[in-house]
């Protein structure tokens, strides 16, 4: 027989993995999305923008994080001499993650 703290416990863990499967889909979008703006700055092609938007949530995934893809941005921004600074990239990766916030919540 379960109890109301089995069922409240349950409930909260059930709201946990919620809100992280929800932290983790907003990651990866934000990761997507800072690829495709990064692949815009470098005139890349669409296949390569996808590719490009691909290679950066891996990383993202597999190495933990921001730090990783912001580095990688840089470098290959400094390879096609684009000059575009920390700063810059860190701010569009904050607006980028409101973005995909609300992308994630209106898909349901």
């Amino acid at each position: 027989m379960s109890t109301a703290f089995d069922e409240r416990r349950r409930a909260l863990e059930e709201k946990w993995a919620h809100d992280e499967e929800l932290r983790f889909k907003v990651h990866v979008r934000r990761a997507k999305l800072m690829g495709l703006w990064a692949a815009t700055e470098m005139a890349l092609s669409p296949a390569e923008a996808d590719a490009y938007a691909k290679t950066l949530v891996a990383l993202d995934m597999s190495r933990g994080g921001d730090e990783e893809v912001v580095q990688k941005i840089l470098s290959d921004f400094a390879a096609k001499s684009i000059g575009r600074t920390d700063h810059l990239l860190r701010t569009k990766m904050a607006e980028l993650l409101e973005q995909a916030k609300d992308q994630i919540m209106t898909e349901g």
